[in-house]
């Protein structure tokens, strides 16, 4: 029998999968995560949508109950690793001792980008990363009238508007000239820019940040024009960084992530990797990509789990990731990063739903689909299989999405 050990740095969304698939692969060695939080792998999507408006609890976001680790014999230890002896097979903890392995799997995930500014760590200054983070906010809440939150990307705009909806005055600044501007089209951004402004957000664009103003508690932010505008909390949504310290300490390659090949091994084949802190080349887009979303940790985590069992799975599993703001359901397939044009199909001017499809050398290489579920299944299924669907039938809501997938199936053969 095998009686060899995994252990795992990091107690996310991948390592997670990680822990399922190595019993289904056939691990039969003992496994070991270590996390920095008290909890047990928990989905951090949902922080800044239904737990900040306080409709799901903890427990509701447990990836899996405390009885499936129980199960499968998953050893869970709060700490966190400080340092990998990768000749001795060694990881170094905290809180003092260490633990050897056999093959390590660093599933690290990524940080809040701070806000670089005065007054930054005043309280009711809060980043959106964990349960902890979330809870805090909530704690500012009762007497909180207004709140500026720093970053119009997807975790600022949800935050957004779950501080609207428990009917919070909300500014939100953006340096950028328009909203989601590293990741949509400008179509997509004027959307959002408009449905946020009608549910009463005030929407600054081109707006920077000189610095967070108070008396230990943040009482107003000062904006780069001398303006300030009051707030009794501040939530900073401006990236993340992904946690590759220990990994680059350690001597693995690292370059926007940590590098990782088409199974999951770092420049140590007894060292993997998957999640917000991997980087991987990407054959469909030819080039290398290290991306945030679920889907993506599951399926680096899937090859990780059958690399260390002696299998063969490749990440290949085209990404695709949501967002929820007000009544818009956002799924997004693929990663539009490069695109040439879109096609249109519904109206981003009126109403609330319409899906933005990305092309580059004639190929759909991504979508936005704004409340279009069967658009965005459309686009799943034609990008995964490398179509180049009709452009003029694709804008035509007319056209069934059924039979402008057989054509396109029928061309490409």
């Amino acid at each position: 029998m095998n009686t060899d050990r995994v252990v795992l740095v990091g107690a996310s969304h991948a390592s997670a999968q990680v822990c399922a698939g190595l019993r289904r692969d056939g691990w039969a060695g003992e496994i070991v995560m270590v996390g920095d939080e008290p909890s047990l792998p928990y989905q951090r999507p949902p922080l800044s949508k239904a737990f900040l408006a306080g409709e799901s609890t903890l427990d509701d976001l447990l990836i899996r109950p405390a009885e499936f680790y129980a199960k499968e014999q998953v050893s869970f230890r709060q700490g966190r690793v400080t340092r990998i002896d990768r000749d001795a097979q060694t990881v170094e903890l905290d809180g003092g001792g260490t633990l050897g392995y056999d093959k390590l799997v660093l599933c690290m995930g990524a940080r809040p980008r701070p806000l670089d500014v005065p007054g930054a760590d005043l309280d009711g200054v809060h980043v959106l990363r964990s349960v902890a983070d979330t809870a805090a906010i909530r704690a500012g809440l009762p007497g909180a009238a207004r709140a500026v939150v720093v970053g119009a990307g997807y975790i600022g705009l949800e935050a957004a508007a779950s501080l609207r909806k428990l009917g919070v005055a909300v500014t939100v600044l953006e340096v950028a000239g328009r909203v989601l501007q590293r990741v949509t089209a400008p179509e997509v951004s004027a959307f959002y820019d408009r449905v946020h402004r009608e549910e009463g957000i005030d929407l600054r664009v081109g707006t920077g940040v000189a610095a967070v103003e108070g008396d230990g508690r943040v009482s107003g932010v000062r904006l780069t024009d001398g303006q300030v505008l009051a707030a009794d909390l501040v939530v900073v949504g401006v990236g993340v960084v992904p946690n590759v310290e220990l990994a680059q300490e350690a001597g693995l390659e690292v370059e926007n992530g940590i590098v990782i090949d088409a199974h999951g091994r770092t420049s140590d084949p007894d060292i993997l990797a998957a999640g917000d802190c991997a980087a991987y080349f990407d054959t469909r887009y030819d080039r290398r990509v290290r991306l945030e979303c679920v889907s993506s940790a599951v399926e680096q985590a899937k090859s990780v789990s059958a690399t260390v069992c002696g299998k063969d799975r490749q990440i290949a599993a085209l990404p695709w990731f949501w967002s929820d703001q007000f009544d818009l359901k956002l799924q997004i397939a693929g990663v539009s990063t490069g695109y040439e044009e879109i096609v249109l199909r519904g109206d981003p001017d009126g109403g609330r739903s319409f899906a933005c499809f990305y092309f580059a050398g004639g190929r759909l290489i991504a979508a936005d689909c704004v409340n279009r579920a069967q658009e965005f299944m459309f686009s799943k299924r034609a990008i995964a299989e490398g179509l180049s669907p009709d452009r003029a039938l694709l804008a035509d809501p007319q056209t069934p999405l059924a039979s402008l997938l057989r054509a396109s199936a029928a061309s490409a053969g």
